[in-house]
């Protein structure tokens, strides 16, 4: 019998854990040495991937009783436009390379779209390995990491707030109940659950500390999450929901000064920092950070939230996904004047083109239709141009979490 007569998919569970773990480490090259530098003992590191496993969706191709491939999918609600989207977070994606080149990571996928299908997940994120990978498999970028460096001369000067700050344990109720209120109101966040609390801060060492910024009704309108080395004020994540707890957070990083000799810090939006400092003159990196997925075209645009018009609105396209044959063919766009759109397929043929990866960075707002038809992702008459700027709303999604 040959070698691939041999290979199954089946459901990986809670008897496959150590197999899991192997295969996660083998393929993103975790030694012993990275696990030690952040604390963590083998046995700790199998332990705390165990709920992964009895949450997630997580398949795998076996040879014999030889776990070989696998891909897990968390069950995951993210913000979009003011409405919760239930999304299937796509994580664990590795094969053994005396595996590769079979074919088998293409059917894991698809196995796992279906199955997000299934329960009602119309889309789909992940952090790429490899973008031009995901990308033939039908993702694309939708969210920005920008990576700062400030000297502690070009530290903002201390503006006066009513609120105040208050220094807490990172693991406390205070900072979860701060991200909740943030992530509510902000486009891209994700909701987390117990499950991504513990997949946030799974490789972050055990030295970090959360401050909170409370307004004048004892509400918590942001936080930062840092840790301080080596006279570097190390940023993980800072989140604000107005002016007013920017400056806070900022007041309390300032106050640091005698502390520190500079501040490295990360934001997830599309806003460089540089432009509110009055010493702007500072470095930044901005880098493509998580990918996403439609899943299921029919079933995200009956949830998105359109901009209302005076009138309906109405676009007939020619749909290419390269996996979900759900998602190919014509189809026509309907939007009605209070914003509700609605997707149907049709049998009439259309010259107008777009593909699953362009729609859902499009529909995301982290590239404009505008935009997006002038390098020619988009191949429709101007006026539909406008009609789809005037209906997508703009701003970029923020997502800060990694899984």
């Amino acid at each position: 019998m040959s070698r691939k007569k041999q290979l199954k998919i089946k459901k990986v569970g809670l008897e496959h854990l150590t197999q899991y773990n192997q295969l996660l480490r083998y393929v993103f090259q975790v030694t012993y040495r990275d696990l030690h530098q952040i604390g963590w003992e083998e046995d700790e590191i199998i332990r705390a991937k165990s709920p992964a496993l009895e949450q997630a969706d997580v398949l795998g191709w076996f040879d014999g009783d030889k776990l070989i491939s696998q891909a897990a999918v968390y069950p995951l609600q993210v913000r979009i436009f003011n409405k919760t989207y239930e999304m299937g977070g796509l994580t664990g994606v590795g094969t053994y390379p005396e595996y590769a080149n079979q074919g088998l990571m293409h059917k894991l996928l698809y196995q796992a779209l279906e199955n997000m299908k299934n329960r009602g997940q119309s889309i789909s994120f992940l952090y790429p390995y490899s973008i031009p990978y995901y990308r033939r498999k039908g993702w694309e970028i939708i969210s920005d990491k920008i990576t700062y460096e400030i000297n502690d001369y070009q530290l903002p000067k201390n503006k006066q707030v009513p609120g105040e700050i208050e220094r807490v344990a990172v693991d406390s109720e205070q900072v979860k109940k701060a991200y909740e209120r943030f992530a509510l109101q902000t486009h891209g966040a994700l909701l987390r659950n117990d499950l991504l609390w513990n997949e946030y801060w799974l490789w972050e060492p055990d030295d970090m500390m959360a401050a909170i910024y409370y307004n004048t009704e004892e509400e918590p309108d942001g936080y930062v999450l840092y840790r301080i080395a080596d006279e570097v004020f190390h940023i993980k994540d800072m989140i604000f929901i107005n002016e007013e707890a920017r400056s806070g957070l900022w007041n309390f990083i300032s106050a640091h000064f005698s502390m520190i000799s500079k501040v490295i810090g990360n934001t997830y939006t599309d806003e460089p920092l540089a432009f509110l400092l009055e010493d702007a003159d500072i470095k930044e990196t901005i880098s493509p950070y998580y990918m996403a997925r439609i899943v299921d075209l029919e079933k995200f645009i009956a949830q998105y939230p359109f901009k209302p018009d005076t009138a309906d609105r109405e676009w007939t396209f020619m749909m290419d996904d390269p996996m979900l044959s759900w998602n190919q063919g014509v189809f026509t766009l309907r939007i009605t004047a209070e914003g509700k759109g609605e997707v149907t397929r049709v049998s009439a043929k259309s010259n107008d083109k777009i593909d699953i990866q362009t729609m859902a960075t499009m529909l995301l707002g982290y590239k404009r239709p505008d935009y997006l038809h002038k390098i020619g992702r988009i191949a429709c008459a101007p006026e539909t141009i406008d009609m789809l700027e005037d209906a997508i709303e703009q701003q970029a999604p923020y997502f800060s979490d990694y899984f």
